[in-house]
């Protein structure tokens, strides 16, 4: 399968370049503690009205997976079911197909303007770009995705667009982009700006597109689940209603639901259901718009699906628990991943659509402390860093093998395969906590070592290490109770 090249133009920096410029804002990093911190608290409290929660995370993970086993059947009984409803299907190689199959249907409709809701797909697709240079101009109607569409801007989050800004900031842009006069920053005030704006794009529009939470492959049902409104109001209003949706997001049947509906509105919005929650079946006489059309797109998924270990990543159900509870992307922000999937599941999911082999994404499996935090939330339970470890694997093995035999003298790589050649063998491991006890009286003080010499002294910059105990645990259990 081609990989797509939609994520950026070209070489993306990595994590590691865009991490200092975000470190460096203050105010983000102020305006992303809160909201993560409060989306936590919040969340805790949702789930923690389940008794069941556990048996409804594991019910999760098995339906996913068993869509992933049979994910070829599946989507061939949708497209069955959406035909028979009334709708088309169109498949998509990829995201230039997808874009190209939009705007055909926009044009063959005489539009020059489409409301959208939000779809992180389209996004992926850059579909937005795309149809303005068909000459068709897309207006995003969530309100955080609208913000920063205004502003120029990509998303931070995939539930929250524009949480990288407070309410002064979106008050400053409404006035300078929207014309409004004597705006207050209450949320009531700039909501009711971005409604009155809106209302007419909603009116006028002769097409929406929308993304999909889900599609049932037993009855052809499209779901939508959003906060605000604007959903329905894309999915209802304009006669022409296009969804695009990756192949992952198919489920067996109609009961499924159940399930779903009940994991992911507490692990993103920390709700008990969403307040809109938007079901379509094709296409009915008289209700909602008179065509209507499904592109179901691969942009690389079936390349994830190839991979063992990696292929869990498809079961996301776009939550965004994992970068609430981040304690890396708390500090750095979805702009520092250069991805439209930011945060633990954007660094596991962006370097297997793209392919290994650009750094920016080649750096994205490092952008964690692999604490676990993302997977002990995880609605589906993906284990994301089995997954993070999996992929530095495989982005080390890429650079050996286009380095060949001078990437074995990278300073960083002779020293993993050293420690890894003495923590290996016994004798050698004993043999150097003898001689660490005796190199470090030069640098122990007090009971710890507060600086080391040299590239080691990144250790020791913001924290103090312990020094190697004069007696390890071998060495006692040996004076203690015999050999070992």
């Amino acid at each position: 399968m081609k990989k797509s090249d939609a994520f950026s133009p070209g070489p993306t920096p990595t994590f590691e370049e865009s991490a200092k410029e975000s470190l460096s804002d203050s105010q983000l990093r102020r305006n992303l503690g809160k909201a993560t911190q409060t989306i936590r608290r919040k969340r805790a409290e949702a789930v923690g009205e389940m008794p069941d929660w556990e048996g409804l995370r594991e019910a999760g993970r098995a339906l996913k997976e068993r869509v992933m086993r049979h994910l070829d059947e599946y989507l061939l009984q949708l497209e069955e079911s959406v035909t028979r409803a009334g709708g088309k299907v169109h498949w998509a190689r990829d995201a230039e197909e997808a874009n190209r199959i939009i705007a055909g249907i926009v044009k063959d409709h005489g539009a020059e303007e489409v409301v959208k809701v939000k779809s992180i797909a389209t996004d992926e697709t850059k579909l937005n770009e795309h149809l303005e240079r068909e000459g068709i101009r897309a207006f995003e109607t969530d309100l955080a995705e609208l913000i920063i569409q205004l502003a120029g801007e990509t998303s931070s989050h995939i539930l929250v667009p524009a949480i990288h800004k407070n309410r002064a900031e979106i008050r400053e842009l409404f006035m300078e982009r929207l014309g409004a006069q004597n705006l207050s920053d209450s949320p009531s005030d700039l909501t009711e700006t971005a409604r009155l704006y809106l209302r007419e794009k909603f009116l006028a529009a002769r097409v929406g597109i929308s993304g999909a939470n889900f599609a049932v492959a037993e009855t052809g049902t499209v779901c939508v689940v959003e906060s605000e409104g604007n959903g329905r109001m894309c999915t209802t209003l304009p006669p022409v209603l296009v969804t695009l949706m990756g192949i992952e997001k198919v489920i067996p049947a109609w009961r499924d639901f159940e399930v779903f509906m009940q994991l992911l509105p507490r692990s993103s919005t920390a709700e008990r259901m969403n307040p809109y929650t938007s079901f379509w079946t094709g296409v009915s006489e008289g209700d909602g718009p008179r065509e209507f059309h499904l592109v179901l797109m691969d942009n690389g998924r079936t390349d994830v699906l190839a991979d063992e270990i990696g292929r869990q990543t498809l079961n996301c159900i776009r939550c965004s628990a994992c970068l609430n509870v981040c304690p890396v992307y708390e500090r750095t922000g979805g702009h520092a991943y250069n991805s439209v999937y930011p945060g633990p599941i954007g660094a596991i999911l962006t370097p297997q659509l793209v392919g290994i082999g650009d750094p920016g994404p080649d750096s994205l499996p490092y952008a964690s402390s692999l604490c676990g935090a993302c997977y002990q939330v995880c609605p589906v339970k993906i284990n994301i860093p089995e997954v993070l470890v999996h992929l530095r694997g495989k982005v080390t093995r890429h650079k050996q093998d286009r380095g060949g035999p001078r990437q074995k003298l990278d300073p960083e790589n002779v020293a993993m395969q050293t420690v890894a050649r003495v923590f290996s063998d016994p004798q050698l491991y004993e043999k150097a906590q003898r001689l660490a006890r005796v190199g470090q009286w030069p640098f122990a003080r007090g009971g710890s070592i507060g600086r080391l010499p040299g590239r080691l002294a990144g250790w020791t910059a913001v924290r103090d290490l312990k020094p190697v105990p004069q007696q390890s645990f071998r060495e006692w259990w040996r004076q203690n109770r015999g050999s070992v």
